[in-house]
């Protein structure tokens, strides 16, 4: 016991066992599953299963198509909310952010159903559009997500660099868009990011909302739920995969970007 010595290396254990336990296990289940077959052999066979079927391949682009309207209408409302919150000066700006923030602290269940009820009442005056009503109830669960990591990098902006284009003769806009909006795109790939590949798998809400809207992350539950683990594991590993390969390229873009942002002007 004398000779013990404390080590801040020994601070990761809890977390490494912590992800062996509850991270690296489970994929490797997953990627047993992904290429086996009902009695254990290796097989591919689920592999060309997900691209040959147009079950499977059709939910893949309407949830394609879901994402991309959701990551792209709250990127239309987020931005000047984060820009006002961070660029105007105010001095209330933290208490606004918070009410933004707020929704996300009440009970998921709750949100969700107080949703359903408003636009219920508006259906029956304006009749909504089912695919309308789910870019509605996906962009207010995600819209935190956006606003977030927009509102952090705005209100980091170096001041000299927007004052420095000003000196030069630019006017507002073009300061907006040669500058401002540049060096805001590390907040923006985070915000896609966060956006994107969530609401392509995400079903509960729309189970919740209509229990009829079929997406990626329905298609993944009805396997496992007819206990078929094999093409189950298969969509959750490809869609893993997918997350993987986006977060590598975004991450290779936020460090462009933090490299070149001296080159703006």
């Amino acid at each position: 016991m004398r000779n013990f010595r404390f080590s801040r290396k020994q601070l990761c254990i809890p977390y490494a066992l912590f992800l062996v336990c509850f991270v690296v296990l489970p994929l490797a289940v997953i990627v047993y599953y992904a290429f086996t077959d009902g009695s254990g052999s290796f097989t591919l066979a689920n592999l060309l299963n997900f691209f040959t079927n147009g079950n499977t391949i059709g939910t893949l682009c309407y949830s394609a198509v879901i994402a991309v309207a959701v990551t792209g209408v709250c990127l239309l409302v987020a931005y000047p909310v984060a820009y006002i919150l961070a660029r105007s000066g105010l001095k209330r700006a933290p208490v606004l952010l918070m009410l933004f923030i707020l929704p996300m602290w009440i009970n998921f269940t709750l949100r969700i159903t107080a949703l359903k009820e408003i636009l219920n009442v508006i259906e029956g005056n304006l009749s909504l559009h089912p695919f309308l009503n789910t870019v509605i109830g996906m962009t207010y669960d995600y819209l935190p997500f956006m606003i977030l990591p927009l509102y952090t990098t705005l209100l980091q902006l170096d001041e000299s660099l927007l004052e420095a284009a000003q000196d030069l003769g630019a006017g507002s806009a073009a300061v907006f868009f040669r500058v401002t909006l540049p060096l805001s795109m590390p907040g923006i790939v985070s915000g896609i990011t966060m956006t994107f590949l969530p609401a392509m798998t995400n079903y509960v809400i729309l189970d919740m909302m209509y229990n009829s809207t079929y997406i990626m992350g329905s298609l993944i539950g009805s396997y496992f739920n007819i206990y078929d683990w094999n093409n189950g594991s298969m969509i959750s590993l490809i869609l893993f995969a997918v997350i993987c390969i986006v977060s590598l390229v975004t991450g290779g873009e936020e460090q462009d970007d933090a490299k070149n942002r001296g080159a703006v002007l």
